[in-house]
C-alpha cells in the first residue's frame, strides 16, 4: 500500500508538469522567447506558471523518496514524508479548497500509518 502511495505522489508530479506545460504554454513560451533568465517575474501569469511547474519535480522527488523508503523498509522516512505531505495538503486545501490538494490529503495518511506500523509495509 505504501509503495502505491509513493508511486501516486511521483505520478502526481509528472501530471503537474504535463498539465502545467499545457495550461501555461503561452506564458512559458513567452518567457523562453524573451530569454528565460529573469523573465518569470512579470507578468503575474509567468510567475504562477513557474511556481506551478517547479512544484512538479518536487513532487516527483518526494515520490522517489517514498519509493526508496519502501524498498529499504525505512519506516521513519515514510512517516516523515507522510507528515510533510499531509501538512502541505492541509495548508493547500485551506488556501485553495477547489484544488487538487485533496489528492495528497488522502494519500499522506497512508504513509504516516505505514510509518508508525499501523498498516503493513507491503
Amino acid at each position: 500500500m505504501a509503495n502505491a502511495a509513493a508511486w501516486f505522489i511521483f505520478f502526481l508530479g509528472i501530471g503537474h508538469v504535463v498539465f502545467g506545460l499545457v495550461r501555461y504554454k503561452g506564458p512559458v513560451a513567452d518567457a523562453v522567447t524573451a530569454g528565460f533568465v529573469g523573465k518569470f517575474a512579470r507578468p503575474e501569469v509567468r510567475r504562477t506558471a513557474f511556481w506551478f511547474l517547479i512544484f512538479g519535480p518536487l513532487l516527483m522527488l518526494a515520490g522517489q523518496v517514498g519509493i526508496h523508503a519502501v524498498a529499504h523498509g525505512d519506516l521513519a522516512l515514510l512517516r516523515m514524508l507522510g507528515i510533510y505531505a499531509f501538512a502541505t495538503a492541509v495548508l493547500g486545501v485551506a488556501a485553495f479548497p477547489k484544488s487538487p490538494f485533496w489528492a495528497p490529503l488522502v494519500v499522506a495518511p497512508v504513509l504516516v500509518a505505514v510509518g508508525y506500523g499501523w498498516l503493513p509495509l507491503a
